[in-house]
């Protein structure tokens, strides 16, 4: 499927680098690729919210076709290296043990030119509440290269496995789903991807299995 007719993508995960790996998955029995060149990379990072549009629209004016494509080559390796190690490691609790696998992402955050800055929290405007003008820690980054959309996104993974519990990531159990997600339900149940895409067919697989068992 190319990027001109890619539907919007299912960021049903409560975790981008989880909804990275569901990048590639097949919601509706045909699979989809939503990061298959360049521009379909940006539109997706803008999409998850892990860049903004006003940053990924200057890479877009700077960068070559061929650049930002090679970057979505890049970004493809990272996502089936990070789903093998997700695979190996979803539904149980992470520990050091791990560390040793993940030396992809920490050369790649060691690349990383991140600072802080002190700014209000919204706009400064005539009618700003004091609590809206209150100061804040601003992450920003040095833009060097179009690599550097590797960044957010090596972060991403980071965030995931130092700040969430492996024993709440999940993969559908839709009977041909690949996709995952963090379970952050209260009592930690969810089973779909979404109700509205494979939760609805195992409810109907369900009903017709009964309806033929009455028969």
């Amino acid at each position: 499927m190319t990027g001109t007719t890619l539907p919007a993508p299912l960021l049903l995960a409560d975790n981008p680098a989880l909804d990275l790996l569901n990048s590639l998955s097949a919601p509706w029995g045909t699979e989809i690729e939503w990061l298959g060149n360049g521009q379909d990379l940006l539109t997706w990072l803008g999409q998850a919210g892990l860049i903004s549009v006003e940053i990924l629209g200057g890479f877009k004016l700077r960068s070559s076709p061929e650049d930002l494509d090679q970057v979505a080559t890049e970004v493809r390796k990272l996502r089936e290296w990070f789903r093998n190690f997700v695979a190996v490691y979803a539904g149980q609790h992470l520990t050091s043990s791990a560390l040793d696998e993940l030396g992809k992402i920490n050369r790649l955050l060691a690349e990383d030119q991140s600072y802080r800055q002190i700014e209000p929290r919204a706009p400064a405007h005539q009618n700003n509440t004091p609590e809206e003008m209150m100061l804040i820690w601003k992450q920003e980054r040095n833009w060097r290269t179009p690599m550097d959309l590797l960044l957010p996104i090596a972060e991403s993974m980071g965030d995931l496995i130092c700040n969430t519990d492996f024993a709440r990531i999940k993969n559908c159990e839709g009977q041909t789903c690949t996709m995952w997600f963090r379970d952050v339900s209260k009592n930690h149940t969810r089973r779909w991807c979404s109700m509205a895409v494979c939760g609805n067919r195992a409810k109907a697989a369900a009903h017709r299995g009964k309806k033929r068992s009455a028969q």
